[in-house]
Protein backbone atom coordinates (compact mmCIF):
# COMPACT_ATOMS: atom_id res chain seq x y z
CA UNK A 1 0.00 0.00 0.00
CA UNK A 2 1.14 3.97 -0.76
CA UNK A 3 2.42 5.63 2.38
CA UNK A 4 1.28 8.83 0.76
CA UNK A 5 -1.92 8.84 2.85
CA UNK A 6 0.56 8.48 6.04
CA UNK A 7 2.33 11.32 5.02
CA UNK A 8 -0.43 13.59 4.66
CA UNK A 9 -1.96 12.34 7.83
CA UNK A 10 1.31 12.92 9.59
CA UNK A 11 1.18 16.83 7.93
CA UNK A 12 -2.18 17.36 8.27
CA UNK A 13 -2.00 16.53 11.94
CA UNK A 14 1.11 18.36 12.52
CA UNK A 15 -0.38 21.71 10.86
CA UNK A 16 -3.55 21.44 12.63
CA UNK A 17 -1.78 20.77 15.94
CA UNK A 18 0.32 23.89 15.50
CA UNK A 19 -2.88 26.26 14.75
CA UNK A 20 -4.91 24.57 17.38
CA UNK A 21 -2.30 25.25 20.09
CA UNK A 22 -2.19 28.42 19.21
CA UNK A 23 -6.14 28.88 19.26
CA UNK A 24 -6.03 27.40 22.22
CA UNK A 25 -3.39 28.97 24.28
CA UNK A 26 -5.01 32.77 23.06
CA UNK A 27 -8.30 31.47 24.19
CA UNK A 28 -7.14 30.27 27.74
CA UNK A 29 -5.31 33.43 28.15
CA UNK A 30 -8.23 35.98 27.46
CA UNK A 31 -9.90 33.89 29.96
CA UNK A 32 -6.91 34.12 33.16
CA UNK A 33 -7.01 38.04 31.74
CA UNK A 34 -10.57 38.04 32.18
CA UNK A 35 -9.94 36.52 36.05
CA UNK A 36 -7.41 39.05 37.08
CA UNK A 37 -4.12 36.58 36.58
CA UNK A 38 -1.06 38.18 37.22
CA UNK A 39 1.06 38.17 33.97
CA UNK A 40 3.73 35.89 35.17
CA UNK A 41 0.95 33.29 36.55
CA UNK A 42 -0.53 33.47 33.06
CA UNK A 43 3.19 33.02 31.46
CA UNK A 44 4.54 30.51 33.55
CA UNK A 45 1.34 28.07 33.52
CA UNK A 46 -1.02 28.74 30.82
CA UNK A 47 1.81 30.21 27.87
CA UNK A 48 4.23 27.25 29.05
CA UNK A 49 1.32 24.57 29.04
CA UNK A 50 -0.08 25.49 25.79
CA UNK A 51 3.93 25.47 24.45
CA UNK A 52 3.74 22.06 25.73
CA UNK A 53 0.58 20.92 24.50
CA UNK A 54 0.84 19.24 21.05
CA UNK A 55 3.41 17.22 22.83
CA UNK A 56 0.78 16.58 26.09
CA UNK A 57 -1.84 15.75 23.61
CA UNK A 58 -0.03 13.78 20.78
CA UNK A 59 1.42 11.36 24.09
CA UNK A 60 -1.63 11.10 25.55
CA UNK A 61 -3.59 10.17 22.29
CA UNK A 62 -0.64 7.65 21.98
CA UNK A 63 -1.13 5.91 25.08
CA UNK A 64 -4.74 5.48 24.86
CA UNK A 65 -4.88 3.63 21.69
CA UNK A 66 -1.96 1.17 22.70
CA UNK A 67 1.46 2.58 21.35
CA UNK A 68 2.94 4.23 24.69
CA UNK A 69 6.22 3.97 23.14
CA UNK A 70 5.36 6.53 20.68
CA UNK A 71 4.62 8.50 23.71
CA UNK A 72 7.87 8.11 25.64
CA UNK A 73 9.36 8.56 22.79
CA UNK A 74 8.09 12.09 22.11
CA UNK A 75 8.71 13.24 25.48
CA UNK A 76 12.81 12.51 25.20
CA UNK A 77 12.84 12.87 21.57
CA UNK A 78 11.54 16.54 21.61
CA UNK A 79 13.94 17.58 24.57
CA UNK A 80 16.69 15.93 22.20
CA UNK A 81 15.43 18.44 19.59
CA UNK A 82 15.25 21.47 21.34
CA UNK A 83 18.38 21.12 22.66
CA UNK A 84 20.39 20.23 19.41
CA UNK A 85 18.67 20.91 16.96
CA UNK A 86 16.26 24.45 17.93
CA UNK A 87 18.68 26.02 20.36
CA UNK A 88 21.43 25.06 17.63
CA UNK A 89 20.30 26.61 14.90
CA UNK A 90 19.10 29.60 16.85
CA UNK A 91 22.39 30.26 18.00
CA UNK A 92 24.05 29.67 14.82
CA UNK A 93 21.74 32.40 13.69
CA UNK A 94 23.19 34.68 16.85
CA UNK A 95 24.56 34.53 20.02
CA UNK A 96 22.22 34.13 22.74
CA UNK A 97 22.65 36.24 25.73
CA UNK A 98 22.28 34.33 29.07
CA UNK A 99 20.06 35.67 31.56
CA UNK A 100 20.90 35.12 35.36
CA UNK A 101 17.63 34.64 36.27
CA UNK A 102 17.54 31.20 33.77
CA UNK A 103 20.77 30.72 34.50
CA UNK A 104 20.02 30.49 38.51
CA UNK A 105 17.06 29.57 38.85
CA UNK A 106 15.13 27.91 36.40
CA UNK A 107 18.35 25.57 34.78
CA UNK A 108 18.83 24.26 38.26
CA UNK A 109 15.45 23.39 38.37
CA UNK A 110 15.59 21.35 35.04
CA UNK A 111 18.96 19.90 35.83
CA UNK A 112 17.32 18.99 39.14
CA UNK A 113 14.34 17.35 37.40
CA UNK A 114 16.45 15.86 34.94
CA UNK A 115 18.08 13.50 37.21
CA UNK A 116 15.45 12.96 39.60
CA UNK A 117 13.57 11.55 36.63
CA UNK A 118 15.98 8.71 35.92
CA UNK A 119 15.81 6.56 39.33
CA UNK A 120 11.62 6.25 38.17
CA UNK A 121 13.08 5.12 34.96
CA UNK A 122 15.32 2.54 36.18
CA UNK A 123 12.52 0.00 36.94
CA UNK A 124 12.30 -0.06 33.17
CA UNK A 125 8.29 1.10 33.27
CA UNK A 126 6.14 4.01 34.03
CA UNK A 127 3.40 3.67 36.06
CA UNK A 128 0.63 5.70 37.36
CA UNK A 129 2.28 6.33 40.39
CA UNK A 130 5.34 7.65 38.61
CA UNK A 131 2.72 9.54 36.94
CA UNK A 132 1.34 11.24 39.87
CA UNK A 133 5.13 11.88 41.11
CA UNK A 134 5.72 13.51 37.49
CA UNK A 135 2.86 16.07 38.09
CA UNK A 136 3.85 17.02 41.69
CA UNK A 137 7.12 17.81 40.84
CA UNK A 138 5.87 19.80 37.99
CA UNK A 139 3.64 22.06 41.13
CA UNK A 140 6.83 22.12 42.69
CA UNK A 141 8.95 23.24 39.83
CA UNK A 142 6.41 26.26 39.05
CA UNK A 143 5.88 27.01 42.61
CA UNK A 144 10.14 27.60 42.97
CA UNK A 145 9.77 29.17 39.39
CA UNK A 146 7.23 32.08 40.61
CA UNK A 147 8.13 32.68 44.19
CA UNK A 148 9.40 35.96 43.35
CA UNK A 149 6.64 37.27 41.42
CA UNK A 150 9.25 39.33 39.21
CA UNK A 151 7.75 39.64 35.69
CA UNK A 152 11.06 40.86 34.11
CA UNK A 153 12.40 36.89 35.05
CA UNK A 154 10.53 35.22 32.71
CA UNK A 155 10.66 37.39 29.55
CA UNK A 156 10.48 34.14 27.68
CA UNK A 157 6.72 33.65 28.59
CA UNK A 158 5.81 37.57 28.72
CA UNK A 159 6.82 38.25 24.82
CA UNK A 160 4.54 35.23 23.71
CA UNK A 161 2.00 36.60 26.31
CA UNK A 162 2.02 40.22 24.57
CA UNK A 163 1.57 39.05 21.35
CA UNK A 164 -1.53 37.90 22.13
CA UNK A 165 -4.24 39.95 21.74
CA UNK A 166 -7.16 40.91 24.10
CA UNK A 167 -10.58 39.52 22.98
CA UNK A 168 -14.07 39.47 24.82
CA UNK A 169 -14.95 36.52 26.85
CA UNK A 170 -17.27 34.70 24.97
CA UNK A 171 -14.75 34.73 22.24
CA UNK A 172 -11.88 33.48 24.19
CA UNK A 173 -14.36 30.73 25.51
CA UNK A 174 -15.26 30.35 21.57
CA UNK A 175 -11.26 29.87 20.56
CA UNK A 176 -10.69 28.11 24.30
CA UNK A 177 -13.20 25.36 22.91
CA UNK A 178 -12.16 25.24 19.49
CA UNK A 179 -8.55 24.58 20.36
CA UNK A 180 -8.43 21.98 22.00
CA UNK A 181 -11.39 20.19 19.95
CA UNK A 182 -8.59 20.39 17.45
CA UNK A 183 -6.14 19.90 19.57
CA UNK A 184 -7.33 16.16 20.54
CA UNK A 185 -8.26 15.65 16.56
CA UNK A 186 -5.25 16.52 15.02
CA UNK A 187 -3.20 14.65 17.79
CA UNK A 188 -5.23 11.62 16.92
CA UNK A 189 -4.60 11.99 13.11
CA UNK A 190 -1.12 12.86 13.67
CA UNK A 191 -0.63 9.54 15.93
CA UNK A 192 -2.73 7.77 13.82
CA UNK A 193 -0.11 8.29 10.48
CA UNK A 194 2.91 7.64 12.58
CA UNK A 195 1.59 4.43 13.50
CA UNK A 196 0.60 3.31 10.06
CA UNK A 197 3.94 4.71 8.86
CA UNK A 198 6.09 2.67 11.46
CA UNK A 199 4.15 -0.39 10.65
CA UNK A 200 4.19 0.16 6.73
CA UNK A 201 8.36 0.73 6.82
CA UNK A 202 8.67 -2.37 9.52
CA UNK A 203 9.97 0.28 12.10
CA UNK A 204 9.41 0.59 16.08
CA UNK A 205 6.71 3.56 17.18
CA UNK A 206 9.90 4.44 19.79
CA UNK A 207 11.75 5.57 16.04
CA UNK A 208 8.99 7.38 15.06
CA UNK A 209 8.13 9.29 18.36
CA UNK A 210 11.88 10.21 18.50
CA UNK A 211 12.23 11.73 15.39
CA UNK A 212 9.78 12.18 13.13
CA UNK A 213 6.67 12.87 15.71
CA UNK A 214 9.43 14.83 18.27
CA UNK A 215 10.48 17.09 15.44
CA UNK A 216 7.31 18.00 14.00
CA UNK A 217 5.64 18.70 17.98
CA UNK A 218 9.47 20.93 18.07
CA UNK A 219 8.16 22.93 15.36
CA UNK A 220 6.71 25.66 17.03
CA UNK A 221 9.93 26.22 19.77
CA UNK A 222 11.98 26.13 16.47
CA UNK A 223 10.03 28.68 14.55
CA UNK A 224 9.57 31.21 17.60
CA UNK A 225 13.20 30.86 18.28
CA UNK A 226 14.78 31.51 15.21
CA UNK A 227 11.75 34.33 14.57
CA UNK A 228 12.45 35.57 17.90
CA UNK A 229 16.95 35.61 16.88
CA UNK A 230 16.09 37.21 13.48
CA UNK A 231 13.98 39.88 15.46
CA UNK A 232 17.21 40.65 17.77
CA UNK A 233 14.78 39.35 20.85
CA UNK A 234 17.05 36.03 21.22
CA UNK A 235 17.60 36.78 25.05
CA UNK A 236 14.79 34.47 25.54
CA UNK A 237 15.68 31.73 23.76
CA UNK A 238 17.08 29.82 26.06
CA UNK A 239 14.23 30.46 28.53
CA UNK A 240 12.13 28.73 26.29
CA UNK A 241 13.93 25.55 26.02
CA UNK A 242 14.42 25.15 29.29
CA UNK A 243 10.52 25.77 30.05
CA UNK A 244 9.40 23.51 27.14
CA UNK A 245 11.97 20.38 28.36
CA UNK A 246 10.75 20.85 31.65
CA UNK A 247 7.41 20.52 30.92
CA UNK A 248 7.99 17.77 28.19
CA UNK A 249 10.02 15.92 31.21
CA UNK A 250 7.27 16.03 33.76
CA UNK A 251 3.99 16.79 31.81
CA UNK A 252 4.32 14.63 28.99
CA UNK A 253 6.10 11.60 30.49
CA UNK A 254 3.18 11.73 33.03
CA UNK A 255 0.82 11.44 29.91
CA UNK A 256 1.63 6.86 29.34
CA UNK A 257 2.38 6.60 33.06
CA UNK A 258 -1.10 7.60 33.85
CA UNK A 259 -3.37 6.51 31.08
CA UNK A 260 -1.26 3.05 30.25
CA UNK A 261 1.48 2.30 32.08
CA UNK A 262 4.31 1.09 29.79
CA UNK A 263 7.53 -1.29 29.60
CA UNK A 264 10.41 1.47 28.94
CA UNK A 265 13.42 -0.80 26.83
CA UNK A 266 16.51 -0.98 27.93
CA UNK A 267 17.96 1.67 24.83
CA UNK A 268 15.57 3.60 25.70
CA UNK A 269 17.80 4.25 29.06
CA UNK A 270 21.10 3.82 27.96
CA UNK A 271 20.74 5.64 24.26
CA UNK A 272 17.81 8.21 24.22
CA UNK A 273 17.68 8.98 27.89
CA UNK A 274 21.24 9.24 28.07
CA UNK A 275 21.61 11.56 25.07
CA UNK A 276 19.09 14.33 26.42
CA UNK A 277 20.79 13.93 29.95
CA UNK A 278 24.07 14.23 28.57
CA UNK A 279 22.97 17.23 26.05
CA UNK A 280 20.98 18.84 28.79
CA UNK A 281 24.80 18.91 30.86
CA UNK A 282 26.32 19.68 27.87
CA UNK A 283 24.33 23.00 27.88
CA UNK A 284 24.88 23.87 31.23
CA UNK A 285 28.59 23.54 30.83
CA UNK A 286 28.57 25.74 28.03
CA UNK A 287 25.76 28.19 29.91
CA UNK A 288 28.10 27.99 33.01
CA UNK A 289 30.85 28.17 31.26
CA UNK A 290 30.60 31.74 29.32
CA UNK A 291 29.12 33.65 31.99
CA UNK A 292 31.60 36.15 31.80
CA UNK A 293 31.13 36.41 28.41
CA UNK A 294 27.04 36.50 28.77
CA UNK A 295 26.63 34.59 26.19
CA UNK A 296 26.32 31.44 24.02
CA UNK A 297 28.09 31.68 20.54
CA UNK A 298 27.81 30.30 17.25
CA UNK A 299 30.99 27.42 18.50
CA UNK A 300 28.45 25.97 20.95
CA UNK A 301 25.20 25.90 18.85
CA UNK A 302 27.34 24.17 16.57
CA UNK A 303 28.59 21.83 18.94
CA UNK A 304 24.75 20.99 19.86
CA UNK A 305 23.77 20.62 15.85
CA UNK A 306 26.34 18.29 16.02
CA UNK A 307 25.61 16.57 18.62
CA UNK A 308 21.95 15.86 17.58
CA UNK A 309 23.19 15.42 13.92
CA UNK A 310 24.90 12.39 15.18
CA UNK A 311 22.01 11.27 17.92
CA UNK A 312 19.83 10.78 14.63
CA UNK A 313 22.45 9.18 12.32
CA UNK A 314 22.56 6.79 15.40
CA UNK A 315 18.32 5.98 15.01
CA UNK A 316 18.34 5.69 11.15
CA UNK A 317 21.24 3.32 11.69
CA UNK A 318 18.76 1.06 14.49
CA UNK A 319 15.73 1.76 12.68
CA UNK A 320 17.62 -0.31 9.21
Amino acid sequence: MSLLPYIGALIVGLILLIWSADRFVEGSVAIARGFGMSPLLIGLTIVAFGTSAPEMLVSATAALTDVPALAVGNALGSNIANIGLVLGITTLIAPIPLKRAVLFREFPILLAVTLLVLPLLLDNELSPVDGVIFLVMLGVSLFLMSRNNNPADAPEFLEELEEIPPMATGRAIFWFVIGLAALVLSSRILVWGATELALSLGISDLIIGLTIVAIGTSLPELAASVASALKGHHDVALGNIVGSNLFNLLAVLAMPALLNPVQIESEVLYRDYGVMGGLTLLLAAFAYGMQKKGKLARFEGGILLAGYIAYTIVLYQAAR
